[in-house]
């Protein structure tokens, strides 16, 4: 008797685990699409993700080498997306949101950092 209850109290931890494993932030391709509120477009991200500056003096092309800034909160607010733009990964691979750091910098994060769907976003 005494097996068996430890063989269920094992398989009930296992079970435990195997779901706050599974519990972690959701992808692009299952989440829930970023809203529009306040005049601002709100998506869910990743605390601490970076926010990278410009190539040259346009803001149109992202820089994958320069961290401006950090965006610690979540939700954020983005205006905009581009796709065609240096590789990021994920289910939108070559898409980055414009954005404002909460340093104050604007700038560029990748599509990878947020886990809402990005397609309602406007493009840039």
């Amino acid at each position: 008797m005494r097996k068996r209850s430890r063989v269920g109290a094992v398989l009930t931890t296992a079970a435990i685990a195997v779901a706050v494993v599974g519990a972690g932030a959701p992808s692009a391709g299952t989440a829930g699409g970023c809203w529009q509120s306040g005049g601002r477009w709100w998506c869910n991200n990743v605390s601490g993700a970076p926010v990278y500056g410009t190539m040259g003096a346009s803001t149109q092309y992202p820089d994958p080498d320069v961290i401006v800034g950090y965006m610690y909160s979540n939700p954020s607010w983005f205006d905009c997306k581009m796709d065609g733009q240096a590789w990021v990964g994920g289910p939108h691979p070559t898409r980055w949101e414009f954005t404002k750091a909460d340093n104050g910098q604007w700038g560029w994060m990748k599509d990878t950092a947020i886990s809402s769907e990005t397609n309602p976003l406007p493009n840039c």
